[in-house]
């Protein structure tokens, strides 16, 4: 498996010296640094060691003016050679660049104590024995520990079966369905164009693919590749990476920029975090800090929000929110590294766990949700981050970047899910997923306010479709609102008659007095069968006006009772049919119909002639031409 080594110790220690020893390759490329003889920017190379095994490296400056650029480096390898001078020991870059591969998650590596020529054997044991107990509490205790020197040789082949020995033992774990190179390295190439350079972290890249570069989602394709100097067609995680890009300039590019496949990542503004504040910190973090943040090969000022407390004091581990001025693309997991302003150095660092955050309210419930996200289940991130992410819900793709799984992995576990009720697919064709409780949740309101509106108003026989989308669901997503309704439609809890929904035990009620004014209304209707009473007449012997009756007039439509011609004309329901009916009959054996056709046909007066025909002009069951009418076609 291809693994990246990088290098960590105090300036003039002879890390590229050694690097160079090893592999034949000067790693300072830049006039300035061979003019200094000090290393200033990121340097690459890599080492055979026989067979198909090669390791890559990274070899970082050590000096403490250029701790970003080690930054950027380090976020990218698997292990660790840390290099102490015998003449010197220990020094304050070999503490930082330590502490700093510590907050970026490296586990393992060796230690190369360089320059063993230029002490005796005496003064080599003493430092040997400091390196040893220095080490011993941190993640290199027990490591092994190289004497060599790079001017005669020695130890170098002692170095090499150590870093061979520890590749025997060392599987590092890297998601294969994921591409991403985050960008240290961009430069143009006489002949070919833009190329961009960085450490493959994940997954894999072949010629002719289309890719983004994120965060400003630039779009491109790959026109030529290069793994540890070499071209290939297609590259794998784990190794330096070259990827020459189709219509791109350089100055599209900047240094911690990602490159991905489209669609596969999604900047935020807000990120959650846990992070350690190391016990060497001078100064505990305090809220709103503002602090420089290193993720991948970025470096970007931002500022800390702490969601449960005041400040962190050295050697505790919070959850916290990491805010910035433009959006970054990090995926779950991911680690990270905080520097502050004076004195310029790492004292913070920790991990992603939740790459696409929402602004948190300090001291909320929510913030215990948010502290769910340590915990490493797949299960219980996935479910938590359903619940952060409200409504809105996430897509599928959105999930593989806040959970760091594979697909297929994933797809087990939002099946898992999906059994207990803790995730809804409520859109297919986005692959959008809601957690299960607030789906739950906004079923019961919607049930709770049907029952309201049944309450508030007992005589209608329920609310339109597109009103309760535009009352209750105003703010949700379409998807969900009809994948709600739809669902408790299919259980039986709301029942729909045509446009109209309703709770399945809702019946219209009157009270005594409506019921009499009801049944009143409809016999003066029914006996008026085809010249029906003015409203006004039929409403006086009651001491209302048409606005008090108008609740009840508006039941006797629901009804199927009553129809509305024009203003307050009403018919009886089977009086308008019949008239229709008998409409419908004439054009049988007519072409058209004039007005007084029709005045023959039913025997109405003008008074209620013209707003009948009108009425069926406006239902679309006649046309008017000119002073006739045509039956409308049907189509």
């Amino acid at each position: 498996m291809p693994v990246i080594m990088g290098t960590a110790g105090h300036i003039d220690h002879g890390k590229t010296t050694l690097v160079k020893a090893l592999t034949g390759i000067d790693c300072d490329r830049l006039s300035e640094e061979k003019k200094r003889g000090i290393t200033i920017e990121l340097g690459f190379a890599h080492l055979d060691l026989g067979g198909d095994e090669r390791v890559g490296i990274v070899d970082v400056p050590g000096h403490e003016k250029f701790v970003k650029n080690m930054v950027a480096g380090a976020a990218g390898v698997d292990f660790v050679t840390l290099v102490i001078a015998a003449d010197e020991g220990i020094m304050p870059q070999t503490r930082e660049h330590l502490e700093i591969c510590q907050l970026l998650g490296v586990t393992t590596g060796l230690v190369a104590v360089t320059k063993v020529d230029m002490v005796d054997e005496e003064w080599l044991e003493m430092v040997l024995e400091e390196v040893a107990a220095y080490l011993e509490p941190t993640f290199l205790g027990g490591a092994p520990i190289v004497p060599v020197s790079a001017h005669t040789g020695q130890g170098l082949d002692d170095l090499k079966q150590a870093i061979a020995g520890l590749l025997a033992e060392f599987s590092p774990k890297r998601r294969s369905d994921l591409f991403r190179i985050p960008v240290d390295r961009v430069f143009t190439m006489k002949g070919h164009g833009t190329v961009i350079t960085g450490t493959m972290v994940s997954g894999s890249v072949s010629l002719g693919e289309n890719v983004t570069l994120y965060p400003g989602g630039l779009q491109s394709k790959v026109r030529g590749l290069q793994s540890h100097g070499q071209t290939v067609e297609q590259a794998l995680a784990g190794r330096r990476t070259a990827v020459n890009l189709a219509g791109l300039e350089v100055d599209d590019i900047r240094r911690g920029d990602v490159l991905a496949r489209p669609g596969t990542l999604f900047p935020s503004e807000v990120w959650d975090l846990e992070l350690t504040v190391l016990e060497s910190s001078r100064l505990p973090l305090k809220h709103r800090r503002e602090i420089h943040f290193h993720h991948g090969a970025r470096e970007v000022l931002a500022r800390i929000h702490l969601l449960d407390r005041e400040e962190v004091a050295p050697g505790e581990t919070v959850v916290c929110q990491v805010r910035f001025k433009e959006p970054l693309a990090g995926v779950y997991g991911d680690r990270v590294v905080l520097r502050s302003f004076s004195p310029l150095r790492a004292f913070a660092g920790g991990r992603i766990i939740c790459p696409a955050g929402h602004k948190v309210k300090r001291f909320s419930d929510t913030v215990e949700v948010v502290r769910r996200l340590t915990d490493d289940a797949p299960e219980v991130v996935a479910a938590t981050q359903l619940e952060l992410a409200g409504p809105e819900g996430l897509t599928f793709e959105e999930l593989l970047t806040m959970t760091n799984q594979e697909s297929k992995a994933l797809e087990k576990t939002l099946g898992v899910l999906g059994g207990r009720q803790q995730a809804v697919l409520f859109d297919k064709e986005t692959r959008r997923y809601a957690g299960g409780e607030l789906v739950q949740s906004l079923a019961d309101g919607l049930l709770a306010h049907l029952d309201a509106f049944h309450k508030k108003d007992s005589m209608k026989p329920g609310v339109q479709r597109g009103e309760l989308e535009s009352s209750w669901g105003r703010g949700l997503p379409p998807k969900l609102f009809h994948f709600i309704l739809e669902k408790l439609l299919k259980r039986g809890d709301v029942v729909a008659e045509q446009d109209i929904l309703r709770l399945k035990d809702h019946k219209v009620s009157l009270a005594s007095d409506q019921a009499k004014v009801r049944e009143t209304i409809l016999t003066a209707y029914r006996d008026g069968g085809f010249t029906p009473p003015n409203l006004k007449d039929v409403l006086e012997p009651l001491n209302m006006d048409s606005r008090q009756a108008m609740p009840v007039l508006k039941l006797l439509q629901d009804q199927g009772e009553l129809v509305r011609v024009k203003d307050d004309m009403y018919y009886h329901r089977p009086a308008l049919e019949d008239i229709r009916e008998r409409m419908v009959g004439f054009f049988a054996d007519n072409q058209e119909m004039s007005a007084p056709d029709f005045k023959d046909l039913t025997g109405l007066s003008r008074k209620y002639l013209i707003p009948v025909l009108e009425y069926f002009d406006k239902e679309k069951i006649t046309v008017r031409v000119g002073d006739v009418r045509h039956l409308r076609k049907r189509s």
